[in-house]
Parts: C-alpha cells; sequence; structure tokens
C-alpha cells in the first residue's frame, strides 16, 4: 500500500478525527502505551461507538434490520489511525536508535582518553616511586630515593634544635626572672593562659627551673645573676640595688601552685572523658612525687568507693532460714552471702570497665591499676568479708568455717576471672606483675585466719563438737548401767564407764559455757536429741535404742569428716594436707573407733560371755547389732583407705603414721569382733552339747515292737539341736556376711560334728537304734548343707556322720569290708563306734574286727 500524501492523511486525520468525535471515540500512542490496554475492551469500545442509540438502548416495537454500515465506517477509520500511528511510532523509534547509536560512539571516545590519562598517571607514579626509592632507570642513572629520606630527617632534626633553642632561651629567661626579679611571670602567663597544652609545658619547664636552682644555688638563695663572680680572687659584693631570692621556694611554690591546677585540669578531663588530655597531665605530674598525687586523685574520686562508702557499713542481713542451714551440718551450705557476693559481682565489672581508661588516661598504667585493685581488695572487699565471717562467727564454728569457704572461693573466681580477662591487656592475660598484684591481694584477705593452726583447730572443734553432741545419749546410756547384764541391752552398759563416766555434766558443762553461741548451743541440742530449754540440772533420758549403733548416725560422721576435709583441701595451703588429714582422721578414729564401735563391740562380748554358760537357751541378740558393726567398720575402711590416705602421699612420714594408727585402730575393732563370735560359737556349742545330752539311752535301743513312725522321725534331741541351730544360723546370716559368715557357720559345722561324734560314743546301739541314729545323722548333714559356708567347710565334713551311722546298720561282712577301706588311724576311731553295737560280741563283728 501506498503510503498517503500529507494532504490525504491530514485529511483522514481531520475525518477520523470528526467520526471518532461524533461517536465519542479518540486514541492516540498514550492510550497504547497504558499498562492496562486490553484489545478486547479496545475492540468493544469502538463497536459500542457505532450502534446507533436506538439500538442500544433496546428493541423497539417494530423489528428493524441490522445496518452494518456504521461499523465498517468506524473500523475503517480506526484502521486508518492505528495505520498512522503505526508510522509515527517507527519514525520515532529510527530517531532513539540513531540517538543510542551517537552516544554509544561518544562513551567509546571518553573511555579510551580515560586510559591514555590513567596510563599516563601510572607512569608517572611509577616513575616517582623509582625516583623515591633510589632504583636504577633505564640508562643506569640512580634518583635519589634515599636522599629525600634523609633531607626529611634533617629537617625533623633541625626543628627539633630549633624547638629546643627556643624552649632554652624561654628558660634562661624564666631563670633571669626568678634570680633577678624574684618572680616567675612568663611562667604565671602561660599557667593563667587554661591552654591545657601550655599547662603541661609549664609543668616540664618548672621542673627544669628547680633542677637549675638545685645547681647554681644550693643554699636557696641567688643573687640577682647568680652566684657573684670573683674578681681577682675576690667576690664582688652586690650593690644595693641587687637582692636574694630565694629561688628555690619560689619554683617550689610555684610548683605546688601548678600541680593543683593539673589535678584540678585532670579532673575536668575525666568529666569529659577526654583521655588524651588526662594522659598528658599524668605525664606531667609523673614528676611530682612520682604521680601519687594523680593516682590518688584518681582512685580516691572513683564513683565506685563514694556510692559503696555507705554500704560496706549496713548491717548483714538475710532470711533465718539461710542462716540456719549455714549451720547446720546435715544441710547443704546455702552458698556466699548475697551482699558479699553482690559487691563481688560488682568488682568484677567495674575492674573491667576501668581498666580500659587507665589504658587510656595514663602512660604508667600499671601502677595505676595496681593502686586501683589495692584500693578495692583493702577496703571494700575486706569490709565487708569482715563483717561476713564476724556475723557467721557469732552462729557457730560450722557456719564461720563454711561462710570462709564460700567467700574464699567466690573472691577467687573474682581473680581468676580479672586475669583471664585481661583488664589492661585486654583482650591477652594480664601481665605477671598485675598477676602477682591480684594473688597477694587475695592472699592478704584472708591470711588472718591461717595463721599458725588456727584454721585446723576452728576445724577439730568443729567435728569435736558435732561428735560429741551425736554420740552423748550413747556415752550416757553406757556410763549409766553399772550392773552385771542380763539381757543384750543391759550389757551395753558395761563398756564406756571409763571413757565417758562424766560425759553429761561435761557436755552440759560446755553447752553452758559464755564463749558457745546461743545458736550454735541451741544446733548442738538439736543434734544430741535434746530440748532447747534443758539444763543442767535435769536428767537426761535414755532408751535401749540410744545405746545400740546407728548406720545413719556413722554416716552423718563420714559427712561431717569428708566436709573438713575438702574444706581444708580449698583452704589449706597444700603441704599443710597431710597434717590436716591426719589431725581429723584422728578424731574420727577416737570418736567413731573407740567411744563408738569398741564400745558396742566390748559391750557384745561381755552379752556374748554371759551366755557361754547359761541355763537357758543363749540369748543371741548381739548378734543382729554385728551387721551394723561391720558395716560401719567396712565404711571407716574404705574411707581411709581411697580418701583420706591418697591425701597424705606427698609426706610419707605422715602416711606411715595415719597408716599406723588405722591399723591398729582396725586391727583391735576386728579382734574384739572375732571374740564376739568365738564367744557366741563357745556359747552355741555349750548348748548345743546340753541339748545331746537329754537324749535317752532307749532312744538308740528302741524296743522291737517300737512305731513305724517313730523310727521314721528324729529323736527329741535332735530335733531341739536342729530347731537352735537353724535360729542360730538365721540370726548369724542377718548379722554377718562374706567369710565372715562362713568362716563363722564352717566352725560351728566342725564343733556340731564334734559333739555328735563324741555323743554317739555315750550310748549302745542296736540294729534298730542304728536306723534312728541315721536318721538324725542325715538330719544335721542336711541341716549343715543349708549353711553358705562356701570354700570355708569342707565339702564332704558332715558326710562323716552319715558314714558312722552306717557302721550300726551293716552286715559284719559289710563291715570288714568298710574296715579294711579304711587307713590306719580311722581304723581305730571306727573300731570304737563299732564297739557301741548291741551285737558288737557277736561272732561275726568280732571276726570283722579281729580281721584287721
Amino acid at each position: 500500500m501506498s503510503r498517503p500524501s500529507a494532504d490525504t492523511a491530514s485529511l483522514l486525520s481531520h475525518t477520523t478525527s470528526r467520526t471518532a468525535s461524533s461517536r465519542g471515540l479518540v486514541f492516540t500512542l498514550d492510550t497504547f502505551d497504558d499498562k492496562d490496554f486490553i484489545v478486547k475492551d479496545f475492540v468493544e469500545s469502538l463497536s459500542d461507538s457505532a450502534v446507533p442509540a436506538s439500538r442500544r438502548s433496546g428493541p423497539s416495537s417494530g423489528q428493524q434490520a441490522f445496518d452494518p454500515k456504521p461499523l465498517i465506517r468506524t473500523f475503517e477509520h480506526a484502521l486508518a489511525r492505528l495505520t498512522t500511528l503505526s508510522e509515527e511510532l517507527e519514525e520515532r523509534e529510527n530517531e532513539l536508535s540513531g540517538a543510542v547509536r551517537r552516544a554509544e560512539a561518544q562513551h567509546n571516545q571518553n573511555v579510551e582518553s580515560l586510559g591514555r590519562k590513567l596510563d599516563g598517571s601510572i607512569d608517572k607514579f611509577q616513575s616517582l616511586d623509582i625516583s623515591l626509592n633510589g632504583t636504577s632507570n633505564i640508562d643506569g642513572s640512580h634518583q635519589g630515593g634515599n636522599d629525600a629520606v634523609r633531607i626529611g630527617e634533617q629537617l625533623e632534626e633541625l626543628d627539633r634544635q630549633r624547638q629546643r633553642a627556643k624552649d632554652a632561651v624561654f628558660l634562661i629567661r624564666c631563670w633571669q626572672e626568678v634570680s633577678e626579679k624574684g618572680d616567675l611571670s612568663s611562667l604565671e602567663d602561660i599557667r593563667s593562659s587554661r591552654v591545657e597544652q601550655n599547662i603541661v609545658r609549664c609543668a616540664h619547664i618548672a621542673r627544669q627551673l628547680l633542677k637549675i636552682s638545685t645547681r647554681l644555688d644550693p643554699d636557696g638563695s641567688s643573687h640577682v645573676n647568680g652566684n657573684s663572680p670573683a674578681v681577682n680572687g675576690v667576690k664582688r659584693r652586690p650593690t644595693q640595688h641587687q637582692q636574694r631570692y630565694p629561688t628555690r621556694e619560689i619554683i617550689e611554690k610555684f610548683l605546688e601552685n601548678l600541680e593543683q591546677d593539673l589535678l584540678k585540669q585532670f579532673d575536668e578531663l575525666y568529666g569529659r572523658s577526654n583521655y588524651d588530655g588526662m594522659r598528658e597531665c599524668a605525664i606531667a605530674l609523673r614528676d611530682f612525687n612520682d604521680g601519687a598525687s594523680v593516682m590518688a586523685t584518681y582512685v580516691n574520686q572513683h564513683s565506685f568507693f563514694i556510692d559503696r562508702n555507705q554500704l560496706i557499713t549496713e548491717e548483714i542481713s538475710g532470711d533465718a532460714e539461710t542462716w540456719d542451714r549455714l549451720q547446720d551440718p546435715d544441710s547443704e551450705p546455702p552458698g556466699v552471702e548475697p551482699s558479699l557476693q553482690s559487691l563481688v559481682d560488682e568488682v568484677r565489672i567495674v575492674v573491667q570497665e576501668e581498666s580500659a581508661v587507665i589504658r587510656r588516661a595514663f602512660p604508667y598504667y600499671d601502677e595505676v591499676l595496681t593502686r586501683f585493685i589495692q584500693r578495692i581488695f583493702q577496703q571494700s572487699i575486706q569490709q565487708r568479708l569482715e563483717m561476713v565471717l564476724g556475723k557467721a562467727n557469732e552462729l557457730s564454728s560450722l557456719a564461720f568455717l563454711r561462710s570462709l569457704q564460700a567467700s574464699r572461693t567466690y573472691i577467687t573466681a573474682l581473680v581468676d576471672d580479672l586475669k583471664s580477662h585481661g583488664l589492661t591487656e585486654n583482650p591477652e592475660p594480664v601481665t605477671s606483675q598485675i598477676a602477682a598484684v591480684l594473688d597477694q591481694q587475695l592472699e592478704d584477705l584472708f591470711v588472718p585466719y591461717f595463721v599458725g593452726s588456727s584454721y585446723i583447730e576452728r576445724e577439730k572443734k568443729n567435728l569435736e563438737e558435732l561428735y560429741s553432741s551425736l554420740l552423748l545419749k550413747f556415752t550416757i546410756y553406757h556410763a549409766r548401767r553399772r550392773k552385771m547384764p542380763t539381757t543384750y541391752f543391759a550389757s551395753l552398759a558395761q563398756r564406756g564407764k571409763e571413757l565417758a563416766a562424766s560425759a553429761r555434766d561435761a557436755y552440759m558443762d560446755r553447752l553452758d559455757s559464755t564463749d558457745l553461741p546461743v545458736t550454735q548451743k541451741a544446733m548442738l541440742l538439736r543434734i544430741a536429741g535434746l530440748k532447747e530449754d534443758h539444763s543442767e540440772k535435769k536428767d537426761i533420758e535414755t532408751s535401749d535404742e540410744d545405746g545400740k549403733l546407728s548406720l545413719p548416725n556413722a554416716k552423718r560422721m563420714l559427712k561431717w569428716l569428708a566436709e573438713g576435709v575438702g574444706r581444708g583441701l580449698e583452704l589449706s595451703p597444700g603441704n599443710e594436707t597431710p597434717k590436716d588429714v591426719q589431725n581429723l582422721l584422728n578424731l574420727l578414729l577416737t570418736h567413731m573407733g573407740e567411744i563408738y564401735l569398741e564400745t558396742a563391740l566390748d559391750a557384745a562380748s561381755d552379752h556374748a560371755a554371759s551366755q557361754e554358760t547359761s541355763k537357758t537357751p543363749p540369748d543371741l541378740t548381739h548378734l543382729p547389732s554385728l551387721h551394723t558393726l561391720t558395716t560401719i567398720l567396712h565404711l571407716l575402711q574404705q574411707t581411709t583407705t581411697t580418701i583420706l590416705l591418697p591425701l597424705c602421699t606427698p609426706n610419707l612420714t605422715i602416711r606411715r603414721e595415719i597408716e599406723k594408727s588405722t591399723s591398729t585402730t582396725l586391727t583391735t575393732l576386728e579382734s574384739k569382733l572375732s571374740n564376739i563370735l568365738n564367744l557366741t560359737l563357745t556359747a552355741t556349742l555349750n548348748w548345743v552339747s546340753k541339748s545331746l545330752a537329754l537324749q535317752k539311752k532307749t532312744d538308740f535301743r528302741p524296743k522291737d515292737d517300737a512305731d513305724l513312725a517313730y523310727l521314721a522321725s528324729e529323736t527329741p534331741a535332735c530335733q531341739a539341736v536342729v530347731s537352735f541351730l537353724n535360729r542360730v544360723a538365721a540370726q548369724s546370716t542377718s548379722a554377718l556376711s562374706g567369710r565372715n559368715l562362713a568362716l563363722f557357720l564352717a566352725e560351728l559345722a566342725r564343733g556340731l560334728r564334734s559333739l555328735v561324734l563324741t555323743h554317739l560314743l555315750k550310748f549302745s546301739i542296736s540294729l534298730t537304734g542304728g536306723l534312728v541314729v541315721t536318721r538324725d545323722m542325715t538330719k544335721y548333714a542336711e541341716l549343715v548343707r543349708g549353711w553358705p559356708t562356701g570354700e570355708e567347710l569342707e565339702p564332704e565334713a558332715m558326710n562323716v556322720l552319715v558314714d558312722v551311722a552306717n557302721l550300726f546298720v551293716i552286715a559284719p561282712e559289710a563291715l570288714r569290708e568298710r574296715l579294711r577301706g579304711a587307713g590306719g588311724s580311722d581304723v581305730q576311731e571306727l573300731k570304737q563306734f563299732i564297739a557301741r553295737r548291741e551285737d558288737v560280741g557277736s561272732v561275726g563283728v568280732q571276726a570283722a574286727l579281729s580281721a584287721i
């Protein structure tokens, strides 16, 4: 299609616009640029504009034929307009493409030009670098880079010399002023300027003037121009206009004022957190008493000491339950006192934060940090620590020891945290000097509580008080019963007369002493099982239970000892540990070993001995107590062997002493235990012998018409022995265990076998009676087989009884074979039993005996 001419395009455009306007349709390129443009809606709008109004309004009464011409004309005009817009869009696109190409060409030219300039800059930089470093050029010549450096150094040196010269001139002028006029007006002008740098400079100059005065005017009173020179050996006399001024006094006075100004300025800078200015002041003040004034000012005016000054004097508070737990030996310690804990926590934060300030404000920060730490430990922490320990000491010895341990542990953790933080060396660890200061402050805090043997004496006193309270009723029970025992519980009184004859009086005297705090007295009375209002005049009631051993009480004693030993490991020096352990162990051996276990063993021994000749079945009620005793004895041995002895390894002498004392105590207790078992065994076998003595002669020579039921059961004597031994075995099994039980029952079995064999030799036994004997012997053997004798008793030990019983029932021919199979000594013993056969005089039996 050929493009229409301009006039035609104009006409079409005009026509289209007119036609479209008549129908309400106008569109341009912006119409299609809208993001919400939809083709369907655009076509519908063209269709709607071409439909006559009459048709849009709805169907009329008459049928009107559809006329497509308006739609055709509308779409023709729209198509023409779209063609025109398409051509316009193409022209604009071409124009923009041309502009883009021109811009790209210009950009490439700019990049190329900038690249050439960069290369030129790089070349110039390299040339300059070569020149400065003195490297060789291509032609072999050298540039003077090092010369430039040397020139710079010379210029700096010249500047320093120039500054020194100016300072020297000013110093001479100041000296002339103070020596000729008696004032320091030049320095006063600098000082009054209130400029920070000038005051620091003024301090340096004044210190130099003081040195000059010391050298030129030793007596402190210089002439106008210093010391008057001599002329022809004769000193010139000062003129009337010349005066003598005390230069040193003037300078020192000026320095005092200047020091105050510097301190004031330092304080102002500190308030503004101007650390650089503080550092300059600190440097200047270093010449004044080695900086003691500025360090004291910094430390004393620190907000921590000002804010904490009132809190330090506050009374120790805390709930009553916590203090009760602290002095209760059966409760876990509550830890460090809250107010001391709060102080230590705050110290940890303050020291760490202030270390950064000290590092920035002081060139000699190690000295400042040292003073800061010393002030905190020696004032704040020490005062609060003394108050806490004083309060604990008013409660009880245990409360003091626990508070001492908790405080030492918490403050030690503070020191370790400060070391690991690094303080002024953060994040690196602290220097060895600061670490030594921290360690020394920690040691100084607790030195008063560890002088000499003061600490271990407190531990011993605490344990002795606790042990005495716990064993009070036990010792009183033993001391009170003096009569010969008739029962086991009465026999418990036999032991303890020497150890605790006046236990009650001594204990009550201690409780009534003024040195014992009221709270500690109440706690000890509670442990002893007494009422708090118990007085010395009232008698202490005891029961049989008070005289028996108690495993829980023994565990409490060991627990108290373990706490004391653990506390000593933490608080005492390492080289004192073996000695401390020895002291505490001796207390345990005395109270648990001698007063507690040995007393109970002696009581049981006396009771067991009284049963040896009893006319009634022996009272073995002392046996169950042996179970508790052996358990406690085992705990004592294990505690000593596995816990205490390894702690004494560094000191072999003390270790050997502990081993010896422990071995002596254990050997004594084990010997007494063995003696009790032997006495019990003797009493038991004595009663077995008495029971066997009740055997009737007719038991083993029944009548021929005896009831078969009688022959099938054991004799009354056998039944009595078995019943009694069953009770003994049950009691011993509940009292003993392991090898002790096996040894006891094995010895009892051997004693039973010996008594029964001897018993048989007292009777004449018929053939029918042999069956009764066999029944009894089998019962004895079955009884022993049920005992846990282990390897302590030979497996076939009781079969001898059955074998002997068979000698009374077998025929003479079998008897001959039995004798032939026996050894020489056994034959003689067997002949003794055969001699008790009723038919021993028969031909067959005699033939069997004579055949050997």
